[in-house]
């Protein structure tokens, strides 16, 4: 079990709106995400053809920022206001695969935009299916 999945079970208040599980993966997905772009735009900055790079590197710390505050978002368990929380999710979900798109395109020359694609498709992978579970 995570921790972060024993600190859900452990709060008083169980967020009862989103599994558990599901709740778990998403907020690591995020934070994973958070320190991945992050580490990725740096490894960018310091690439020979930084001009290459700029898109990337702003796609980076959009993604880390919104996967930061989408994480801080759901940890809160004191329950969750569905109307800011979706928007927040669609949002992580859109900055997730544009930053995965466009680390895609780099993912042959720099093996760190190959890992920052594949860890911004899983945060996207989790966000969504966290979509799912709130409008059920």
């Amino acid at each position: 079990m995570s921790h972060i999945k024993s600190m859900i079970d452990a709060h008083p208040k169980q967020a009862g709106d989103l599994p558990a599980d599901q709740l778990a993966q998403a907020i690591k997905a995020c934070l994973d995400c958070v320190a991945v772009c992050g580490s990725c735009a740096d490894a960018c900055l310091a690439e020979e053809g930084i001009e290459e790079l700029r898109h990337c590197i702003r796609t980076d710390q959009d993604c880390a920022d919104i996967c930061l505050a989408t994480a801080r978002m759901l940890q809160r368990q004191g329950g969750h206001h569905t109307a800011v929380l979706r928007p927040l999710l669609e949002a992580c979900v859109a900055a997730c695969r544009n930053c995965a798109d466009e680390c895609e395109r780099h993912a042959g020359m720099h093996e760190h935009c190959r890992i920052c694609a594949e860890h911004c498709r899983r945060c996207e992978e989790a966000c969504a299916a966290l979509l799912v579970a709130l409008s059920n």
